[in-house]
């Protein structure tokens, strides 16, 4: 049997430990690598999580970047939200920088990888390519999941972004304006694909057995302004005035709840509106199954942030759930009810609309669709061959 080739994962978002309601994308990915590959993923440690692990068989291992108590610029929120909300934690982002660059021109010498697999431009692009400046030059895929291609618009991070993208082996999005973006940064055609990250459709999937309540409407996410969720919340008051006992129960975290719950106070919400906090992946599925309404009120930032595709959407779509999403460019690569969330009035009409179909379900031809383009072992099996192609002598 031959050797299986050595493949080093650089992410700034990775689970914390088993079960943690953090985005887990990369992991899921990286787990399913390991059919092709023996995978080391590197990414910053966090209060609570080991140094060093194995999960599902992926060697994690975690760098600090300032005392455990001070390493809060990942979590609750990613990095961009986080610096957005708590200006102070830029002065955590040199010592974030230097000691990502420091331990990946480490691990890089130990391992010799045969392959990297960076996540996001900036920063792992970014510090890969200050690394390779002084270690072997291993090829590497540069995956963006749209924050990091959307934002930092001015002449000189457009350069930057686009000379991180040249030195790429291959790039992948996880939409197609997203790769619309990438060509109009240099990346030449044959060097860039759409290949999402993927949904489990094999838990992900409705239920006879749930009677889904008839006026609950579901939001899951970070708690960020690209999120939207603002809105909905404003949406919701003029909802409750035709349909008296609708809920909306919000699952995530993130620097914005605080003002989230303070503008549910004041339009007098709070009966209306649960937050419950971060969930465990799994635990996700009961509510999407119950919900008779999933929304996702994506907007684009002030600064030029916005979804890269929110494969909530697309779990929700799995289990059955109607979804209602915000117009922006990436959420035009699935069939799906979308409005300019913005327009509070558009929106509420939106809401009430979906609520009042009678035995609102997803349609089984969308289910399908989505099924046929973001099952994980497609989109494992696309990524093995481009991670194996990129390796090559």
């Amino acid at each position: 049997m031959a050797e299986k080739k050595r493949l080093l994962v650089l992410a700034s978002t990775y689970p914390r430990w088993q079960d943690d309601p953090e985005p887990g994308f990369v992991h899921e990915l990286s787990k399913r690598l390991t059919d092709a590959f023996e995978v080391t993923v590197l990414c910053p440690h966090a209060a609570g999580a080991k140094i060093n692990e194995r999960m599902d068989g992926v060697d994690v291992r975690r760098y600090r970047y300032a005392p455990t108590a001070l390493e809060t610029l990942v979590n609750n929120g990613g990095i961009n939200g986080n610096l957005k909300k708590s200006r102070w934690k830029w002065l955590l982002v040199p010592g974030f920088l230097l000691s990502q660059c420091w331990h990946t021109l480490r691990i890089i010498r130990r391992l010799k990888p045969d392959v990297v697999h960076a996540h996001w431009i900036i920063p792992q692009g970014l510090v890969l390519c200050m690394a390779r400046l002084f270690t072997a030059k291993a090829p590497f895929v540069l995956t963006s999941h749209g924050a990091d291609l959307f934002t930092l618009k001015g002449s000189l991070m457009a350069g930057l972004k686009a000379n991180i993208l040249s030195r790429a082996a291959f790039v992948t999005v996880v939409s197609e304006p997203m790769r619309q973006q990438a060509l109009r940064l240099g990346v030449q055609e044959d060097r860039v694909a759409v290949m999402p990250m993927g949904v489990d459709f094999e838990k992900f999937t409705p239920s006879a057995d749930v009677a889904r309540n008839p006026n609950e409407i579901l939001f899951v996410g970070r708690l960020v302004e690209k999120k939207g969720l603002s809105y909905l919340v404003r949406a919701l008051e003029r909802v409750r005035h035709e349909i008296p006992d609708v809920r909306l129960t919000v699952i995530g975290f993130g620097p914005e709840e605080p003002a989230l719950r303070k503008l549910s106070t004041e339009l007098g919400l709070d009966a209306h509106i649960d937050f419950i906090g971060p969930k465990p992946h799994a635990e996700l599925i009961a509510h999407y199954r119950r919900a008779a309404l999933f929304v996702a009120p994506f907007i684009e930032a002030a600064d030029g942030d916005q979804e890269g595709l929110g494969l909530v959407t697309i779990e929700a779509i799995a289990c059955g759930c109607p979804v209602l999403v915000g117009d922006v460019q990436a959420v035009n690569d699935v069939p799906i009810n979308r409005v300019d969330c913005r327009d509070v009035d558009r929106l509420s009409s939106a809401v009430l609309r979906c609520l009042r179909i009678p035995g609102n379900t997803s349609d089984d031809t969308l289910r399908e669709f989505i099924e046929h383009r973001f099952s994980w072992n497609y989109s494992a099996k696309r990524y093995i061959g481009v991670l194996g192609s990129s390796c090559l002598p």
